[in-house]
């Protein structure tokens, strides 16, 4: 049996056997019990130093030049932003190349490597 088991507050389980991307991205189920994930609900990028909410690339860019990263530049059409620690460093973020595609496994790629600096939060107002 493989797929994705869902509880509701009752704690009865559900299997869905072939789950779509849409399921897991509601933020309410429509009906209690179905395909919902806790991560799906929307996150924002906060900058700590600043308790700054990062809204764009130039940004995060700015913050993160800060701490020593650059935009890798040798990229020709590429659907990917990334930055490096330095020529030499294994260390590397790899972003999508439309802010809009900026999802939360980004934001804790950026917060896992620059622990002190960065965290994921649920948005104001959420």
């Amino acid at each position: 049996m493989s797929g994705v088991w869902i509880f509701d507050n009752k704690g009865v389980a559900r299997l869905i056997t072939n789950p779509t991307r849409e399921s897991f991205e509601q933020k309410d189920p429509p009906v209690p019990g179905t395909a919902s994930a806790p991560g799906a609900r929307p996150r924002v990028l906060v900058y700590l130093p600043e308790n700054q909410v990062i809204r764009s690339y130039a940004e995060l860019e700015l913050r993160l030049a800060e701490l020593g990263w650059s935009r890798y530049r040798n990229q020709t059409g590429s659907e990917l932003v990334q930055f490096h620690k330095s020529e030499d460093s294994v260390h590397l973020i790899s972003l999508p190349n439309n802010f809009a595609n900026f999802k939360p496994r980004h934001m804790y790629d950026i917060v896992v490597k620059n622990r002190s600096f960065f965290e994921v939060r649920d948005p104001p107002g959420a």
